[in-house]
């Protein structure tokens, strides 16, 4: 966490004195295991943004690529607008989009600031982003009721040193739309007028850095249970201590104390490491706010070595709790890899979704390089309450080696972030980490569950009084399951005519992989030209949402149509497959011919005859249906005089 001053902690009796130093260069710096300072000195400038935003394409998963700043972010949705995001790096990298795709930058003014971002939305969706001072006696609040179009000035709320964070009531209860910050030494604070004041309403004490809060039901209470955790003891066998509050933050209780973790990696210099990474140890929590089956349930997710010792392996751990930190559930490995010894799964992030309970969890995971100096970024859902998680997927795209020498945190154990982010909506989440794929603090978000996402052929071509089409595609899927939604655009305009983008056979999607045709119309007349159609896809909410471009050349008039004539005959894999009961068929002819598509079983026997006659030379499809047939793999065979081919499918009932 970069600071333009270090606050240097001392354990004397429990409590904490904390000393305003000069500002420190790397070669002056002195690490401390008790503060998680980022060894770097830097200014509020954010010198640290060199790229543009880019969209990285990898086997048609899409991660978007925003900037550089300095690792530890933080992510907000409002709850009232799928897709319209917020989210904040260290020292005060912000982005936000207001449609799910297109992010823009707009840092808003603070004081002076240390970094450590966190961000809220509340119910009414006013933007909520907190930035710790320099020098570090609390932190800085900003809001926007416009998803950071625009901020307020900054006022006082956090008190403290070192790690801040908040939260909101985003329900429409008795505390609705209240604001709670925490902050160690163990500090909390609470705004009752929608951020315009913070008052401290609670205090305590902790020997290490790192609190959280969280809001969720209590009995027929929307947010009516205020959460508060603190970690306390050694960096290797950390206290976790929750606090609840019932009436709005005005009064706390102690639930429990809990000794859930351990060592986090390898010890190194005070610190917990995977392969000289620092890492936090700190628990995150989060509470149901939904009116599902799990509502006012309180989870906390850790990172922990298992089995437990220095220089273990670390899996991510998550517990329950009915009674709103009483007691709690033993603990279930949220990491499916078979054998996790051999692999670190730490840095764990966390969020309950507001409207289906469905508890969600993103990490850093090591199981895709064997020597465990590279990771990738996973994450899983629960759906059940935390009793069990889905398949794990990994979200970002590209491996990235965890030592990043090159990206400037310094100290040893490397400061490369000490936390990443999660947030959600009813479909979809969003993933927001810092990579190091090119060697410096890449800023990148992706949407999980998620689909790819593909056009074909991306170039076509077509004379005015014709039509072309491409397929739009969706080759596969992670974990996502409701239905895609598609729409086309043609750009520029042309200077006369009309380009048009229409979907003959619909235009959603409901099975994967599949795939629909998008045809381009080009009136009489159309001015000739090089033309871009724009193809999006989007989840029923509008997320998630990924965009296509084809290029497309409009020829002269009265010639025609050349987009239909392919170099060469082929066969394409049927869509969707497996499928269950029909499925397109696609292949080209390169002249005129005559077609015929015969379909097999597996012993060979033939099972189904397509006789197309004389057809032109271009792309083609058939529907084949297998309503009447078992279960099982069939051979389909395109046959001509002059080329013949056959492929393999698989119906499934």
């Amino acid at each position: 966490m970069k600071k333009l001053f270090v606050y240097f902690s001392l354990v004397i009796a429990a409590s904490f004195i904390y000393f305003n130093s000069p500002e420190k260069t790397e070669a002056t710096y002195q690490d401390d295991p008790l503060s998680d300072s980022n060894p770097v000195f830097a200014t509020d400038g954010n010198p640290y943004l060199t790229s543009p935003v880019a969209v990285v394409t990898i086997d048609d998963y899409d991660n978007f690529d925003l900037g550089v700043d300095f690792a530890e972010c933080h992510i907000s949705e409002n709850p009232n607008v799928p897709g319209q995001y917020f989210l904040a790096y260290n020292i005060n990298g912000t982005y936000y989009t207001l449609n799910g795709i297109d992010w823009q930058r707009n840092n808003p003014s603070f004081p002076s600031s240390a970094g450590d971002p966190v961000t809220a939305y509340d119910s009414l969706g006013k933007l909520y982003y907190d930035n710790m001072k320099s020098p570090i006696t609390g932190t800085w609040t900003v809001s926007s009721t416009n998803g950071g179009v625009s901020w307020s000035s900054a006022v006082t709320a956090n008190i403290g040193n070192d790690k801040n964070w908040i939260a909101a009531d985003q329900t429409n209860g008795p505390y609705s739309n209240y604001v709670y910050g925490a902050m160690t030494p163990g500090n909390v604070v609470r705004s009752t007028d929608r951020g315009a004041t913070f008052t401290q309403v609670f205090t305590s004490s902790n020997t290490l850095p790192g609190n959280m809060t969280a809001v969720g039901a209590w009995g027929n209470v929307q947010g009516g249970a205020a959460y508060f955790v603190k970690s306390t003891g050694s960096a290797f066998t950390a206290v976790y201590t929750f606090f609840q509050s019932t009436d709005g933050g005005t009064s706390w209780n102690q639930m429990s104390a809990q000794s859930f973790a351990n060592t986090v990696g390898t010890q190194v210099g005070g610190r917990n490491s995977v392969q000289n990474m620092r890492t936090r140890p700190y628990p995150f929590i989060g509470a149901d706010n939904s009116y599902g089956t799990y509502r006012g349930r309180l989870y906390v997710i850790y990172a922990s070595n298992n089995p437990s010792g220095n220089a273990n392996k670390p899996d991510i751990f998550s517990r329950y709790s009915t009674d709103g930190g009483t007691t709690w559930s033993n603990e279930v490995v949220v990491n499916d890899d078979v054998n996790s010894q051999n692999n670190n799964q730490w840095h764990p992030a966390m969020w309950v979704d507001k409207q289906t309970g469905k508890l969600y969890v993103q990490w850093m995971d090591t199981r895709d390089c064997p020597t465990s100096d590279s990771a990738l970024i996973y994450a899983t859902y629960s759906t059940d309450g935390g009793q069990t998680f889905a398949p794990n997927k990994p979200v970002s795209n590209k491996k990235f080696r965890i030592n990043c020498t090159s990206c400037g945190g310094g100290g040893t154990p490397a400061y490369l972030g000490d936390y990443n982010a999660i947030v959600s909506n009813s479909k979809t989440s969003m993933v927001a980490w810092a990579d190091f794929r090119n060697n410096n603090f890449g800023s990148y978000t992706a949407y999980f569950p998620d689909f790819a996402l593909r056009v074909n052929p991306a170039n076509i071509s077509i004379n005015s009084s014709n039509f072309t089409t491409f397929r739009a595609v969706i080759p596969g899927v992670k974990l996502y399951t409701d239905t895609v939604v598609f729409s086309a655009t043609v750009t520029p305009a042309p200077a006369s005519g009309s380009l048009t983008a229409v979907f003959p056979n619909g235009n959603i999607l409901r099975n994967y992989p599949d795939s629909l045709v998008v045809r381009i119309n080009a009136a009489p007349g159309t001015t000739s030209g090089n033309y871009t159609v724009t193809l999006l896809a989007k989840g029923p909410n509008g997320t998630p949402v990924h965009r296509r471009t084809v290029a497309l050349n409009v020829g002269l008039v009265g010639i025609t149509n050349v987009s239909g004539t392919p170099e060469e005959f082929s066969l394409s894999q049927n869509f969707p497959n497996p499928f269950n009961p029909s499925t397109k068929i696609e292949y080209s002819l390169k002249t005129r011919t005559d077609v015929r598509i015969s379909v097999y079983d597996a012993m060979g026997r033939l099972v189904s005859s397509i006789n197309k006659g004389t057809q032109d030379a271009g792309s083609h499809n058939v529907e084949f249906n297998g309503s009447a047939l078992s279960s099982g793999v069939y051979y389909y065979k395109l046959e001509t005089p002059l080329f013949t081919d056959t492929k393999k499918m698989l119906l499934i009932k």
